[in-house]
């Protein structure tokens, strides 16, 4: 199949789940297409038996789509530019100390959390998976993702801290969650002795800061380039092509290109907002990067759905996949809990933000793809990808549908003011 039939077929199919979304099941959009593309995959594998031809053929199709690549290089820089964009960064500056705290020391603990975890469930259960083999699944499974999670908290009152504190976590601990699953994998591929703790921190400093560095230079060239014309045309162009762009130059610099586009986009939303966009040009460029969020998300969440045709299901890979369903869950509260705890004087949050940001932490795409981005040699990859979409499939609908249930438990009277203000 060419790339162009595709692309339409993906197009046509989302928008066919996105209207019976809307249309019948009226669920928050990201869960509610995930939701029907679920349910469309499991009709396909019901009628396999009866069809097999027509089964292995949309099989094939869906193996055809080589899901890390297209999210890493397509679409990964286009969400999370939009996403940045559209958040508020002068609040978020406010709550930089947590959002950084969670974003790096949480992502750190919670790899380390639940590769120890799995490595000790897995060996109990039969699974003789290596240490490094299971801290690359805590890596790819700890960042957690704002996209299928704003939805619901645009329709609720929560306080705006709890609430900046997961969208701002996602977008950054997307990018730092990368740069540990790829310093990890390194180590997979080569053992313990390819990379020593001085290659690692020089690594992660050449990716993570290289990302925010860049992000800035590239972010600040955006925003002088906005500032010297007024065409609202040629500045969302500007806007896609700074993207673009500036994405496919991170990769060749070895730096952290989802980092950047975060950094970009907050810097671009915040200062050309003030003084580089006239009300026309902002009025134009939110619509359109609102629009390039909705289509993109939509084909996210139909790919995440339909990846369960070609993910092995083992009859094996069932209770391992639920028992680390648990262990990410607690993992990722105590990633949050402890860092709440020590640094609890200079944070805003209140006392229930752990679990609200524990509960609110949801798992997506870039899961799935870093997954599925294991080479096939890899020993364990099979049972890793099973074990990472059950996770995600359970944290976006089993999380995601009880989310605002949650928030009307812990904040009954709508956003109230945090307990504990810094001192």
């Amino acid at each position: 199949m060419d790339l162009f039939t595709l692309i339409t077929l993906l197009i046509v199919v989302s928008a066919l789940f996105a209207y019976l979304n809307t249309r019948f099941l009226k669920l928050p959009d990201a869960i509610g297409i995930m939701v029907v593309s679920l349910a469309f995959s499991l009709v396909i594998l019901g009628l396999g038996a009866m069809q097999p031809t027509w089964f292995t053929l949309t099989r094939e199709t869906v193996a055809s789509i080589d899901f890390d690549r297209v999210l890493f290089d397509v679409m990964l820089s286009l969400l999370l530019f939009a996403g940045a964009f559209h958040t508020d960064a002068a609040q978020l500056r406010v709550e930089r100390r947590s959002v950084m705290l969670f974003s790096f020391v949480g992502v750190l603990l919670s790899t380390f959390l639940i590769g120890t975890g799995l490595y000790y469930i897995s060996h109990w259960l039969g699974f003789e998976m290596g240490y490094a083999m299971c801290l690359l699944f805590g890596a790819l499974i700890s960042p957690t993702d704002p996209i299928a999670v704003l939805g619901i908290l645009a329709r609720l009152k929560l306080p705006e801290s709890v609430k900046l504190n997961i969208v701002g976590e996602s977008l950054f601990n997307d990018g730092v969650g990368v740069v540990v699953f790829a310093t990890i994998y390194r180590i997979v591929l080569g053992g313990p002795d390819s990379i020593g703790a001085g290659g690692i921190a020089l690594l992660f400093l050449q990716e993570a800061g290289g990302g925010v560095l860049f992000g800035l230079v590239l972010g600040y060239v955006l925003y002088r380039l906005l500032r010297s014309i007024n065409h609202y045309q040629t500045e969302v162009i500007l806007t896609l092509a700074a993207v673009m762009g500036g994405y496919l130059l991170a990769q060749r610099l070895h730096v952290s290109g989802p980092l950047a586009m975060v950094v970009a986009g907050l810097l671009v939303g915040d200062r050309a907002r003030q003084d580089a966009m006239s009300h026309q040009t902002e009025e134009y460029v939110d619509k359109f990067w609102e629009l390039i969020d909705a289509i993109l998300n939509a084909l996210l969440f139909v790919l995440i759905g339909v990846e369960l045709l070609v993910i092995q299901l083992d009859d094996s890979y069932w209770v391992i996949s639920g028992v680390s369903i648990v262990l990410v869950l607690l993992a990722r509260y105590i990633a949050v809990w402890l860092p709440y705890r020590l640094a609890r004087r200079w944070l805003t949050l209140d006392s229930k933000a752990p679990i609200m940001l524990t509960w609110g932490g949801l798992r997506g795409g870039i899961s799935v793809a870093l997954a599925l981005s294991i080479s096939n040699e890899v020993p364990y990859k099979s049972l890793i990808v099973a074990i990472t979409y059950a996770v995600v499939v359970f944290s976006v609908i089993g999380q995601g549908l009880t989310l605002e249930r949650l928030i009307r438990r812990l904040y009954p009277d709508g956003a109230a003011e945090p307990e504990d203000k810094p001192q």
